[in-house]
C-alpha cells in the first residue's frame, strides 16, 4: 500500500469517527429535549393529580393562593399552631363512630319554600337562610338530615385559608364518612364560579351526582372551578358569621392552608323552621 493510499484510508477512518461522534451528539441532544418534554408533562400530570385528589374527597378544590386576609378576620398563621379552644367556645363533643343512613328525601318537601336553620355549635349559633325555590333537592336533604339529628356532634373538619376560603362541615365522621346513604346532582351552581362571602353550598367529589351531607360556608369571596358543573348554592349565612371568621383566623392544621381547623368547632344541633309568606 502506498503512502497516498494509507493517508486516504486514515482520512476515511477519521471521517467515520467524526460521523459517529456527530451521531452521538445528535442523539444526546434529542434525549435532552425528550427529557425536558417528559419533565414538563410530569409537572402537568402531578398538578392534575393534586387537583383530582382534592375533588375526590368530598371537598372544594384548592385553587391559586391569595395573600389577602379573610374579611373581618386577621390573617391565618402560616404554620399550624395546634388545636386551641377559642374564648367563648366549649370543648366539642366526641364525634360519632357511625352514620345513620336513609333514603333520598322528596324534593317537593322544600320546592318553592324558604326556611331558617339555626345551627348550634360549641362556639355559638350560626343562622342560615335556606332557598328551596332555587335548590329544592338540596334543601330537602338538609332539612331531613337536620330533623333526624344526623348532624349532632359532627365536627367541621376542613378549613381552607389560601385560594378559596371555606369552612366545611356536615360529615359526622369528620371527613371520613361515605355519605348519608344517597346522593344527588347539582342545583343552582353559578356559571362564573363566584361564591360570595356568606354563601352556603354543597361539597362533592369530581362526580356531579355526589352531593350528600357535606356543605361549606364561604367566609371570604372565593372563585371555585366550574368543571363538572360547580357547587350547589342552597342558602346564605344570616347570623353568626363572626364565629366562622374567628375559626378562620385561628388557621388550619398542617401549615398548608388546607386542613382541620386549629380551633375545633362542632355542630351540636340544627333547628329548622319554614318561613311563611
Amino acid at each position: 500500500m502506498t503512502r497516498e493510499q494509507e493517508r486516504a484510508k486514515a482520512r476515511r477512518r477519521h471521517q467515520k469517527l467524526e460521523a459517529r461522534a456527530a451521531e452521538r451528539a445528535r442523539i444526546a441532544a434529542r434525549n435532552r429535549q425528550v427529557g425536558i418534554v417528559v419533565a414538563a408533562v410530569l409537572v402537568v400530570v402531578l398538578g392534575l393529580v393534586f387537583l383530582t385528589s382534592a375533588l375526590n374527597s368530598h371537598s372544594t378544590p384548592a385553587v391559586a393562593a391569595s395573600s389577602a386576609p379573610a374579611s373581618g378576620a386577621k390573617p391565618s398563621p402560616s404554620a399550624s399552631t395546634g388545636p386551641t379552644t377559642l374564648e367563648g367556645c366549649a370543648t366539642p363533643p366526641p364525634r360519632p363512630t357511625t352514620i345513620k343512613t336513609s333514603k333520598l328525601p322528596d324534593k317537593r318537601t322544600a320546592a318553592g319554600k324558604h326556611f331558617t336553620a339555626v345551627v348550634t355549635t360549641n362556639c355559638g349559633r350560626i343562622t342560615l337562610a335556606l332557598d328551596g325555590a332555587k335548590a329544592p333537592q338540596t334543601v330537602a336533604s338538609f332539612l331531613a338530615l337536620a330533623r333526624s339529628g344526623y348532624f349532632a356532634a359532627s365536627p367541621c373538619h376542613r378549613l381552607t385559608t389560601a385560594g378559596i376560603f371555606v369552612l366545611q362541615c356536615g360529615d359526622p365522621l369528620g371527613g371520613r364518612g361515605t355519605g348519608p346513604g344517597y346522593s344527588y346532582g347539582i342545583e343552582n351552581a353559578p356559571k362564573d364560579g363566584k361564591y360570595p362571602t356568606g354563601t352556603l353550598a354543597m361539597a362533592r367529589t369530581s362526580d356531579p351526582h355526589s352531593n350528600g351531607d357535606q356543605f361549606f360556608i364561604v367566609y371570604k369571596d372565593s372563585t371555585l372551578p366550574t368543571d363538572g358543573g360547580g357547587y350547589s348554592i342552597f342558602g346564605t349565612v344570616t347570623g353568626g358569621m363572626d364565629i366562622v371568621d374567628r375559626i378562620a383566623a385561628a388557621g388550619a392544621s398542617g401549615g398548608t392552608g388546607d386542613g382541620a381547623p386549629n380551633a375545633p368547632i362542632s355542630i351540636l344541633s340544627v333547628a329548622v323552621t319554614e318561613k311563611k309568606a
